[in-house]
């Protein structure tokens, strides 16, 4: 059995990695039945994010996300258009840097569309992610010849997709208050936390969580006491010392809290070496510095939840993980996003049915499409245009523990699948009411 399961395996992550190296090759190196590479001109997606400043890293390791999934596509032939549309063409992703401000990242927005491009990519800030929708929803109406698409992967604040909702917007991750269901099936069982302090970034989706976590402990865990709450300015602190000293001082058994970035790896930093000894229930903490932070402080006791994790029980799961490891070895590129994944396979399979690029043709497409990556699914929803998809919750252990075959970031730590949320439980009603095009 055991050798079956590596021959599987083998044959999985070579199915996953292949066309990433016949790309590579050209098509005069590559064997018939290779897709061929293909020639039309680029269908280019403006990628606006913070590619400098104190996000830095968590721009680029989007980038590396998206660029990977469109090698992918290009690697089997590109969309596929009839000829009057070009032909197969490749996807090409182009670099827009926000600077981290939500006026730098409009100014972007007119060069990027005024370039040409029709659809644009975001997704680390939830505030950017706003005035990104309100400035495209404007453009589409003062000029339909020049409409373009909105693609988040990363911004869940959750009024983007109910009072807010727009037909241009599609968003691929979990929103807040999915995640925070998610997260709360495991703190509402956990009978060794009687009191939580929560603590968040002070903008629009920091906001959103603090007050879906008070209302979800006091339906599902009334018993448990807030022993503190804190707003602080985002990307702004280079010192949590003070924060982690109010943690320890409140005598809370947990910290919630869904910060992203710097400003997750610092707290937990701090929060270590003021001696904090209870549990992290956090949206990001599966990532970007923080189980190295932590180091064996973590280790039973910081718990993530994620739309995928490395170490998904699944040999295709496996594989997919493997496959992106091979693409980028170096410890510090390993941030990998399943929804980023199928965010770009929606785009190709909807530009393919639509047999065009046109926004509003694609836009119909993408709100109906269903698609399949090593073994896991997602549905768009079409009348929110919210990503459906299963959740999954993990729990910080040491490499090699069961369940945790990978690490994270080369840390010596990663994260055990302890819950998993199938989509048709991970979905919550909404409050969208879409104004569509005529």
């Amino acid at each position: 059995m055991k050798n079956l399961r590596r021959r599987v395996l083998k044959s999985l992550a070579a199915a996953l990695s292949a066309p990433l190296f016949a790309w590579a090759q050209g098509p005069a190196a590559a064997p018939s039945s290779t897709p061929v590479p293909p020639g039309g001109a680029p269908i280019r997606v403006a990628l606006i994010e913070s590619l400098s400043g104190p996000f830095a890293n968590t721009g680029e390791a989007v980038f590396r996300n998206l660029h990977w999934a469109m090698e992918r596509v290009n690697a089997r032939g590109g969309v596929k258009l009839p000829a009057s549309q070009g032909g197969a063409r490749p996807l090409a992703l182009e670099r827009f840097d926000s600077k981290g401000q939500n006026e730098e990242a409009l100014s972007v927005l007119r060069s990027a569309i005024d370039s040409g491009v029709q659809y644009v990519a975001q997704g680390n800030s939830s505030s950017t992610a706003s005035v990104l929708i309100d400035a495209i929803n404007k453009h589409n109406e003062r000029e339909p010849a020049r409409r373009v698409v909105f693609l988040n992967y990363s911004a869940v604040e959750p009024t983007l997709t109910n009072e807010r909702c727009s037909f241009w917007h599609f968003r691929f991750d979990a929103h807040a208050d999915m995640r925070m269901t998610a997260l709360m099936s495991v703190l509402k069982d956990d009978r060794d936390v009687g009191s939580v302090y929560l603590i968040a970034q002070d903008y629009s989706f920091g906001q959103a969580v603090l007050r879906e976590a008070r209302r979800q402990l006091g339906t599902q865990r009334p018993d448990v006491r807030i022993a503190g709450e804190e707003l602080h300015p985002i990307g702004r602190v280079k010192d949590f010392a003070p924060y982690a000293s109010k943690i320890v001082a409140s005598g809370a058994q947990a910290v919630l809290t869904p910060n992203w970035g710097n400003d997750l790896t610092l707290l937990v930093k701090a929060a270590r070496e003021a001696g904090f000894e209870g549990k992290f229930y956090t949206f990001y903490g599966n990532a970007l510095g923080a189980p190295a932070a932590l180091g064996d402080a973590g280790v039973g006791r910081v718990i993530a939840v994620a739309d995928w994790l490395p170490n998904w029980p699944t040999p295709q799961s496996e594989a997919f993980y493997q496959s992106f490891r091979a693409r980028f070895p170096k410890p510090s590129e390993d941030y990998v996003h399943m929804r980023m994944q199928l965010l770009v396979e929606t785009l190709a399979q909807s530009i393919e049915k639509a047999g065009t690029t046109d926004p509003v043709r694609v836009a119909l497409q993408m709100e109906n499409a269903s698609v399949t990556l090593a073994g896991q699914t997602g549905t768009m929803r079409a009348a929110d245009h919210q990503f459906q998809q299963s959740l999954a919750v993990g729990l910080m252990e040491r490499q090699g523990a069961p369940g945790v075959k990978f690490d994270v970031e080369g840390s010596g730590y990663g994260f055990r699948v302890i819950r998993t949320i199938p989509a048709a439980q991970a979905e919550l009603p909404h409050a969208c009411k879409m104004n569509r095009p005529s």
